[in-house]
């Protein structure tokens, strides 16, 4: 028998990026009331978690992951009446709700880096990391080390009132927080009962493995993060979590995913064995790193093997894992890892792949529709500062306009933070005024990608996902069973998820077999003896009708359905 799970093993979640998925006062703008209106969407949908992107009160430089005011909303969502009732309508529809906890910095217009600003001895100075420089030659000041900030540029900002500078990992808008400051972690622990009081079920951590840092000691020089080997993931990082477990988290029903930058497993499992009473599950980048070198912008064409490899190496070294393909950061997996001359069959094959390894699946909204890249035409399109910083530094370096917009294009944030394409009407029902200017210009292919045509198609993605959804929580092996490969080659991939019988039971077992290319493939003879041998099967689901081969993105999921289970 299965044994039982945590909640956030059985369910699937959904992540709402609130600016983009719905305008209920036609201000251009998502809200909370938008997204209350939408609840039963997602109960239609199947997911159980919603995991809701910043709505604290920001200025809005990293669109809300630069927070001023870590108890109030953001008046552009609306009121803190407003995150209550999105708490109590959720909760009627046995919805889990869970916030991002972004702690890693603030926003340059908090009240505590405002207060840290005014002096060397204010009470809040040590709130941050703030150290005077040198000075070169010409009497201009020199940062304290040599860090690059994920930004690009120094990962110091100075600051002349004080003559010292402060340590920015992003934004110079985003100063980090000093967890050595035993203050700084008693105001977390604050922020974060403050918010499992209200009602909400856990937390998404951002960049949770950068709070700590060893030394301020100059680091290697690298294109991309110098400095990066005295920040992430260091022993200070698990003293942290493991107290914030100890002291807020072991005293709710709630869980944490954290969002973790340049990972192995190994660190994966330091940070998540329940031994270690640290977070639950985390967010690793390795499989987004699969299309490009040595960063997100140096684009190389993408191998499905490289992919599958990485998939596959997580699922058998973590014991839980993650499953995403998109979110509020990454390009649209359509466009990214699908085919162009089979849109549908690949977007239904990556499909497959997320809802039956072992682990959690994060949807990101409108991924279940199939939305694809943005198709911005001009520079004043893009909101998203990381790609305007990247664009004025490829102005330096002399890049041609062509280029830059095709770098833009590929990787830019913005991909998936266009509106959520609701319906054919003008805005894609985002906003309901057609006079109404949405914040980031609506996709262009909205009028055939969105939920109303969607729902009224048979075949359509989003019923697709519907179904697959189903098929995971009827089949208690696709979630928490073993995973094990059977097959695997550049293109073709089988594998197993199982849970071990009981007395004269056999192994409740299920088979995923998947053709990762373009061109018709046999079933491999490995697969076939498998399958063959059970006594009874059936296909639970098949992008094509056809079983008995693998066409172009062909993939099906099979149960042994043997009488005695």
């Amino acid at each position: 028998m299965m044994k039982s799970v945590p909640w956030w093993q059985s369910r699937i979640a959904y992540q709402i990026y609130p600016r983009s998925f719905c305008d209920s006062n036609n201000d251009g703008i998502g809200d909370l009331r938008g997204i209350i209106s939408k609840l039963d969407y997602f109960v239609e949908l199947g997911v159980g978690i919603l995991w809701l992107s910043p709505v604290y009160r920001s200025p809005n430089f990293d669109n809300g992951y630069d927070i001023s005011g870590y108890r109030e909303i953001n008046p552009e969502y609306g009121t803190m009446e407003d995150m209550k009732e999105l708490l109590t309508e959720a909760k009627k529809r046995n919805l889990k709700l869970i916030m991002d906890l972004v702690i890693n910095h603030t926003s340059d217009e908090h009240p505590w880096f405002v207060e840290s600003k005014k002096s060397k001895d204010n009470p809040y100075r040590s709130f941050y990391y703030w150290r005077p420089g040198s000075v070169d030659k010409k009497g201009n000041p020199v940062p304290p080390n040599n860090w690059s900030s994920f930004f690009s540029g120094p990962a110091w900002e100075y600051d002349r009132t004080t003559q010292e500078f402060y340590l920015h990992l992003f934004s110079k808008k985003q100063p980090d927080l000093n967890f050595e400051n035993p203050q700084v972690l008693a105001a977390v622990k604050d922020i974060m009962t403050f918010w499992l009081d209200l009602g909400i079920d856990g937390f998404r951590c951002d960049v949770i493995n950068l709070i700590s840092k060893t030394t301020l000691a100059n680091g290697k020089k690298r294109i991309a993060l110098t400095g990066r080997e005295h920040y992430i993931t260091q022993p200070g990082c698990h003293k942290i979590l493991a107290e914030l477990r100890r002291d807020v988290l072991s005293k709710y029903d709630c869980f944490t995913v954290g969002e973790t930058v340049l990972v192995t497993t190994q660190d994966a499992q330091a940070l998540c064995p329940p031994g270690r009473k640290e977070l639950d599950m985390i967010f690793s980048f390795d499989h987004m790193d699969c299309d490009h070198i040595n960063n997100k912008w140096f684009k190389v064409p993408f191998k499905p093997y490289k992919l599958m490899n990485i998939l596959f190496k997580w699922q058998k070294e973590v014991d839980w894992n993650t499953l995403y393909f998109e979110n509020h950061d990454q390009p649209r997996s359509i466009s990214r890892f699908g085919s162009k001359k089979y849109p549908q069959q690949s977007a239904k094959l990556l499909a497959v792949i997320l809802f039956t390894l072992r682990g959690t699946p994060f949807i990101f909204e409108g991924q279940e529709l199939g939305m694809t890249n943005a198709t911005f035409n001009t520079l004043s399109d893009f909101r998203d500062t990381e790609s305007i910083t990247v664009w004025n530094l490829a102005t330096k370096l002399h890049f041609p306009r062509w280029l830059k917009m095709k770098l833009l294009r590929a990787t830019s944030r913005d991909n998936a933070r266009t509106p959520m394409q609701w319906n054919t009407q003008d805005n894609a029902g985002f906003s309901f005024d057609t006079k109404t200017v949405p914040w980031i210009p609506v996709q262009s292919n909205y009028k055939e990608i969105n939920v109303e045509t969607e729902q009224n198609q048979k075949d359509s993605l989003l019923n697709w996902y519907k179904e697959l959804i189903t098929i995971r929580k009827r089949t208690p092996e696709l979630t928490g069973g073993s995973f094990s490969v059977i097959y695997q080659d550049k293109e073709v991939y089988a594998y197993k998820r199982s849970l071990p019988g009981v007395g004269k039971f056999p192994d409740r077992e299920t088979y995923v077999v998947l053709n990762f290319g373009g061109k018709k493939r046999q079933i491999p003879q490995e697969v076939t003896a498998i399958l063959d041998a059970l006594p009874e099967k059936t296909v639970l689901a098949s992008v094509y009708d056809d079983t008995t081969c693998l066409p172009p993105y062909g993939a099906f999921i099979v149960k042994n359905t043997d009488k005695n289970l």
